[in-house]
C-alpha cells in the first residue's frame, strides 16, 4: 500500500482554530497544558494520580457490562497503579457510521501500542466511550452502503443507547448484502450500547479496544460532587463563556454554547435539559418535573444516573471516571476541548492531551489506477472541480491559455499612452483609463473562452477526471465523512488490518492511502 502524507492546511478541509492548534501557535497555549507528543506523555503520566477504589468501580462496572461478551479483555490491568487510558468517544451510529468513526478508533488502539512500546513501565489501554447518553436520535439512524441511504425509523425517546436496535430488522430486510456481524449484533441484543459495544469487540476487541458505558449508577456517583456544584453554584457557565470571548477576540470561530446549568434530566424515554426557574427551584424542560433544591440534591445522593453531563461537562465526567492521559478527537471536538480547560482547571482535574484522530483518503485500486493514468495528484484532488478542471487542462494542454503576458504589455502601453495624454491635457487621464479597463475585460472575457473551449477540448478526459474526483469526494466532501467502512470491508476483509498497519497516531496530516 502505498502512502503519501499531506499538509492538513493543503486540504481546505479545516477550521483556523483546529489548523493553528496542530501547528502550536502561541496565542492558543493557554488553552491546553501540552502539546500531544511522545514525549509529552512522560508528563502526563506523572501528573495523574488515580484514586485506586475509583480503578476497582470502573473495573466492576466494566465486568457488568461485557458479561454476556465472548472473549472479553482482562480488565484487572486497570486496578494497577501504573496503569493509564487513552480514550476516544462518538456517537453510537448505525452500522459504525461515518468512516472516520472507524479512524477513531484504530487512532486510539495504535497510540495505546506505541506508548506501551515507548514505556514499558507502564501500560496503556485504549478506551471507546459510548455516547450512550446523546438522545439526537437523527444523527445516528442513518447510514450509506453502496450509494444507498438506509434509516432506522422508531417512536423510541431519550437516550439513544438505551433504545432497542431490534426494529433495525425491517432495514436489514431493505438491504442486498448479508451483514452477519450487525444482525448478531442488532438482533440478539435489547439496547444500542449493547450491540455496539459487541461488534466493536469483534472488530477491534482482540486490538485491545474496551468499550464504556456512562451510563451508569456507580459511574455517576464518581461525579456526585461536579454535578451538586452545578446545580448549586453554576460555574461553568461563567468559566466557558469568558474563554470564548477571548478566543473569538483571537478572530477564531468557537463550537459551544454553555447553559446557566449544563445537566440533563436522564429517565426513561426523556433527557431534558435542567434549568432554574427561581433561587430555590428546578424544573425539567418540557415536562411537568419540578424541584426544590433540597430535593434535587437528594436525588443526586439516591439517583445519580438520572443526571447527564451536556457538552460542556461529558468532558469533566470523563476525566473523573478515567485514569485518562489523553482525548482523540475530530476536528470539531479539537477546538470545543479548547473551550473547557478553565473547567478543568476550577474543578482541579488534569487537562488531558488533546490529540486529533488520524485523517485518512483511502484510494481503492481502480481509483488508483485511474489516479495514474491521469496524472492527478491527490494534492489536487483536494481542489475544488472548477479550479481541478482549469488547473489540468492547463497542464495537459500544448496551447499557452494564459494571457498575462498579453495584459502586462496592455498595461505598459497605457501607462505610456496616459503619460502623453496629461501631458497634454489632464482631463484625458479619466477617459484613458477607462478604455484600459474596458479592454482589460475584454482581455479577461478571452481569456475564460479560450480555456472553456480547450476544456471541451478535453472533455473526455476532463470527465474521467471528475468522476474520479466524485467517487473520492462524494457528494462534494470529504470521503471519511460521509462513506461507510463496509464500502470497503465487502470487498476487502483487510482493509481494517491495513488502516491498522498504515495509521501513525502522532501524524497530524492527511494520510493518501493507495492500494
Amino acid at each position: 500500500m502505498d502512502c503519501q502524507y499531506l499538509p492538513l492546511t493543503a486540504t481546505g478541509q479545516f477550521s483556523n482554530l483546529f489548523l493553528d492548534y496542530i501547528s502550536q501557535k502561541e496565542a492558543l497555549q493557554p488553552y491546553y497544558n501540552h502539546f500531544p507528543t511522545l514525549e509529552a506523555f512522560e508528563e502526563q503520566v506523572k501528573n495523574r494520580a488515580f484514586d485506586d477504589s475509583k480503578r476497582q468501580t470502573l473495573v466492576e462496572v466494566l465486568e457488568r457490562q461485557y458479561q454476556h461478551i465472548p472473549n472479553k479483555p482482562d480488565f484487572s490491568v486497570l486496578t494497577q497503579p501504573n496503569t493509564f487510558t487513552v480514550t476516544t468517544g462518538h456517537q453510537l451510529n448505525i452500522f459504525t457510521g461515518p468512516l472516520y468513526v472507524l479512524y477513531k478508533w484504530i487512532t486510539t488502539v495504535n497510540l495505546a501500542k506505541k506508548l506501551n512500546e515507548t514505556y514499558p513501565n507502564y501500560r496503556f489501554v485504549p478506551i471507546y466511550w459510548l455516547a450512550a447518553e446523546d438522545h439526537d436520535f437523527a444523527e445516528i439512524n442513518h447510514f450509506t452502503l453502496f450509494g444507498k441511504n438506509y434509516t432506522w425509523e422508531t417512536e423510541q425517546r431519550g437516550a439513544v443507547g438505551r433504545m432497542n436496535p431490534k426494529e433495525l430488522k425491517t432495514v436489514f430486510d431493505q438491504m442486498p448484502e448479508k451483514l452477519f456481524l450487525f444482525e448478531e449484533a442488532y438482533l440478539k441484543h435489547d439496547t444500542l450500547s449493547d450491540a455496539v459495544r459487541w461488534y466493536a469487540n469483534e472488530l477491534l476487541g482482540k486490538e485491545g479496544l474496551i468499550c464504556l458505558d456512562p451510563d451508569d449508577a456507580d459511574l455517576k456517583r464518581l461525579f456526585a460532587p461536579i454535578i451538586k456544584d452545578e446545580l448549586l453554584n453554576r460555574p461553568t457557565d461563567g468559566i466557558v463563556t469568558k474563554t470564548t470571548q477571548q478566543l473569538e477576540a483571537l478572530g477564531y470561530k468557537t463550537q459551544i454554547t454553555p447553559r446557566e446549568i449544563n445537566l440533563f434530566y436522564l429517565d426513561d424515554q426523556l433527557r431534558e435539559r435542567i434549568v432554574t426557574d427561581g433561587e430555590d427551584s428546578y424544573e425539567v424542560l418540557n415536562t411537568e418535573i419540578r424541584f426544590s433544591q433540597a430535593e434535587l440534591l437528594a436525588l443526586v445522593d439516591e439517583h445519580p444516573e438520572r443526571f447527564s453531563p451536556n457538552v460542556v461537562l461529558r468532558p469533566v465526567y470523563q476525566e473523573v471516571i478515567l485514569p485518562n492521559l489523553a482525548y482523540i478527537g475530530g476536528p470539531s471536538e479539537v477546538p470545543y476541548w479548547l473551550q473547557l480547560k478553565g473547567v478543568f482547571d476550577h474543578f482541579k482535574i488534569p487537562f488531558p492531551l488533546l490529540m486529533p484522530r488520524n485523517f485518512a483518503l483511502y484510494v481503492n485500486p481502480a481509483s488508483a489506477k485511474k489516479m495514474d493514468k491521469l496524472g492527478v495528484s491527490p494534492e489536487e484532488l483536494f481542489w475544488d472541480e472548477v479550479k481541478l478542471r482549469r488547473a489540468y487542462t492547463e497542464r495537459i494542454s500544448g496551447n499557452s491559455l494564459d494571457l498575462s503576458e498579453q495584459k502586462a504589455c496592455l498595461e505598459q502601453c497605457f501607462a505610456e499612452i496616459l503619460h502623453k495624454s496629461v501631458k497634454v491635457d489632464r482631463s484625458l487621464e479619466g477617459a484613458v483609463l477607462a478604455e484600459k479597463t474596458r479592454l482589460m475585460h475584454t482581455i479577461d472575457h478571452l481569456e475564460k473562452r479560450l480555456k472553456k473551449t480547450e476544456e471541451k477540448n478535453y472533455e473526455t478526459v476532463l470527465s474521467q477526471l471528475m468522476t474520479l474526483k466524485q467517487k473520492l469526494f462524494p457528494n462534494g466532501g470529504i470521503q471519511e465523512r460521509s462513506e461507510n467502512y463496509l464500502n470497503f470491508q465487502l470487498n476487502d476483509p483487510q482493509f481494517i488490518p491495513k488502516l491498522l498497519t498504515a495509521f501513525d497516531p502522532l501524524a497530524y496530516q492527511m494520510l493518501v492511502l493507495k492500494d
